[in-house]
């Protein structure tokens, strides 16, 4: 039997010479550049690189004892720190547009059905990796920090250096926006056929366990910060299982369809 996407070729006459796909490629490259550098500006001039690293360390700020201050230890590190912020959340800031940029560059070589799964999966991915980010900043931020002063000797003066801070927290952010991308894993893999939705049920108690000894990696030694990150990843599991089924069903390649019609 002929194959449908042989027969009925949606790419057919698409194809480019490799040098066009090189200066497509360079083009993209070049637009996600101007567009995080154009960012960059607009938080240069507001609200700035040394009040964004303000409102970077407000959490921590607010659990400081009264008094206590943060620290640069390097001779650099007043100016250089806030720059890399200002450079990073630029990043952040202009993903959707690189996402974009990506997304432009690829889109004209995939399948219609193809299509229908992967501009999902990137739209809600960064959601999702939004969404992890925000919920480490506002809630588990909130909750650590005050946790980790109470448990500080009180002969102990702190005073935490501005940089390890930094370093702290852009992996506590791309831990919480990993994690949160528990369901487009669970969605890649059945819809690759690695593993079936009724597998991914039965390894629901697995998964508890597994993101229990993450969380208890990846977060500051307290409960609640660890709670905080154990809840939503076995929610988003079954979010994923959900999603799962529904991908599945609306992104088949013609060829795996099953014909509705029976034969004569």
């Amino acid at each position: 039997m002929t194959d449908p996407l042989k027969q009925d070729d949606e790419l057919a006459g698409t194809e480019q010479p490799f040098v066009q796909h090189l200066f497509e490629l360079r083009d993209r490259l070049l637009r996600s550049l101007y567009g995080v550098g154009a960012i960059l500006i607009g938080l240069w001039i507001y609200p700035g690189p040394s009040k964004l690293y303000d409102l970077l360390a407000m959490p921590l700020v607010k659990a400081l004892p009264e008094g206590s201050r943060m620290i640069a230890v390097g001779v650099v590190s007043p100016f250089l720190v806030p720059i890399k912020v200002s450079v990073l959340a630029a990043a952040a800031l202009a993903l959707p547009w690189i996402l974009y940029q990506i997304w432009a560059f690829v889109a004209p070589g995939l399948y219609k059905h193809e299509k229908k799964l992967v501009l999902p999966l990137v739209a809600s991915s960064t959601i999702l990796f939004y969404t992890g980010a925000a919920f480490c900043y506002f809630f588990v931020f909130g909750q650590a920090f005050p946790a980790i002063q109470k448990m500080a000797p009180i002969s102990v003066a702190v005073s935490p250096d501005i940089e390890a801070y930094l370093d702290f927290v852009i992996t506590m952010f791309i831990a919480f926006g990993v994690a949160f991308e528990v369901p487009i894993v669970v969605v890649i893999l059945a819809r690759m056929g690695m593993v079936t939705v009724t597998q991914l049920k039965s390894f629901r108690t697995y998964f508890v366990v597994g993101a229990a000894a993450v969380s208890g990696l990846v977060t500051p030694p307290d409960p609640v910060s660890m709670i905080a990150l154990l809840i939503p990843m076995v929610l988003l599991y079954e979010v994923g299982i959900w999603s799962a089924q529904i991908f599945i069903k609306h992104t088949q390649a013609p060829s795996e369809e099953t014909p509705s019609s029976s034969q004569p």
